[in-house]
């Protein structure tokens, strides 16, 4: 058996033209929208900020790459990662496996890469954390010129917060005789979560960063609050956790049973604070950027279907980014009170068990 000439010459045409409709179709696949993506890469810490995208421009703003390797220091722009391999100077940023958007070192020599850039989460910390110095700098100022005057502006807005803070939170927590001690610390993890979770819910440059949605930014908080709260738990605090009071001695002796509980419950309420914050702040970007991916999705398959579901998909995405507003006080008050709590546990006296 075999073929002609003329048949060989139809069986390689239509090979070519099986391969080219394939590598066409693999092409309309690369191009098509991926909502996973999109979603990934605005919830995710980057080493750039991502500003808009006009057809295939991509506005981005470079921000600055620190790097210790080898005992060496190496600074540069994350723009110089921009181009084919996504490398320069021996490090590449990974753009996919188990290390995409990490910095490594592309000729591996067994010394670890220390990354201390400034990524768009950290400069969003810096960017807030200078306007919340700025507002209250001249809150402060404002209050020592008017002293004998009603408050105004930015005074007449902070002060019912901060009131309520002291009032509802850390007097009725700590007590009236100890709350002072810990409000610096209570009023700025208030205002800092409260203030970085209304500015993540801008959808444009300097807005739009997921600070409180960062796990490692929880757990920093997180971890502030559990140090403060062991550096002035009082004597009573930790023998009711040695030796729990109401407890049948059966489970102290000889096993050490309510001992070891509490000592994981002392563990466990800082991690409950990380969890809590960062799981609520990420579901709700999400659920917002979701909504926003239905009109891609639905638009590739039919452009009218992709007009029709917009209508929907606009009006649950505000419903869900004015639930956001009410989230954001509601996310930094469970801190704030969760803290205070702590504190206050710490530093109960023994009269008042």
């Amino acid at each position: 058996m075999y073929a002609s000439g003329q048949d060989h010459t139809m069986l390689v045409q239509a090979h070519d033209s099986v391969f080219a409709q394939s590598e066409k179709n693999e092409g309309k696949a690369e191009g098509k929208f991926n909502a996973g993506e999109m979603i990934m890469e605005h919830v995710v810490d980057n080493h750039e900020w991502h500003v808009a995208e006009i057809g295939s421009l991509h506005l981005t703003i470079p921000l600055p790459i620190i790097l210790l390797y080898d005992g060496k220091l190496y600074t540069f722009c994350s723009s110089r990662f921009h181009n084919e391999t996504h490398s320069y100077d021996g490090f590449k940023l990974e753009s996919e496996g188990p290390h995409k958007g990490k910095i490594v070192r592309v000729e591996e020599n067994g010394s670890a890469v220390y990354d201390f850039s400034i990524t768009k989460i950290v400069f969003a910390i810096l960017l807030s954390s200078f306007l919340l110095i700025l507002i209250f700098v001249s809150v402060a100022r404002a209050y020592t010129r008017n002293r004998n005057k009603a408050p105004s502006g930015l005074q007449s807005m902070l002060e019912p917060l901060i009131i309520f803070i002291r009032d509802d939170i850390a007097k009725s927590s700590i007590g009236e005789k100890k709350y002072e001690k810990f409000m610096p610390f209570l009023l700025t993890i208030f205002f800092f979560i409260f203030f970085n979770n209304l500015f993540g819910l801008i959808p444009f440059f300097p807005g739009g960063a997921n600070v409180t949605g960062n796990i490692a930014v929880t757990l920093v908080m997180a971890v502030f609050t559990f140090i403060i709260t062991t550096i002035n738990g009082n004597k009573h605090y930790w023998v009711d956790i040695i030796n729990t009071p109401g407890v049948p001695w059966w489970l102290k002796f000889p096993v050490p049973l309510m001992p070891v509980v509490e000592i994981i419950g002392i563990i466990t309420k800082p991690f409950v604070l990380m969890i809590r914050l960062f799981a609520n702040i990420t579901a709700g970007h999400i659920i917002v950027l979701g909504f926003i991916s239905l009109i891609f999705i639905f638009g590739e398959m039919n452009a009218a279907i992709g007009y029709g579901v917009s209508v929907f998909s606009v009006a649950f995405m505000i419903f869900m980014n004015l639930l956001e507003l009410l989230v954001a006080f509601i996310q930094a008050y469970v801190f704030t009170l969760l803290s205070a709590l702590y504190f206050g546990l710490a530093t109960i006296e023994p009269e008042h068990h």
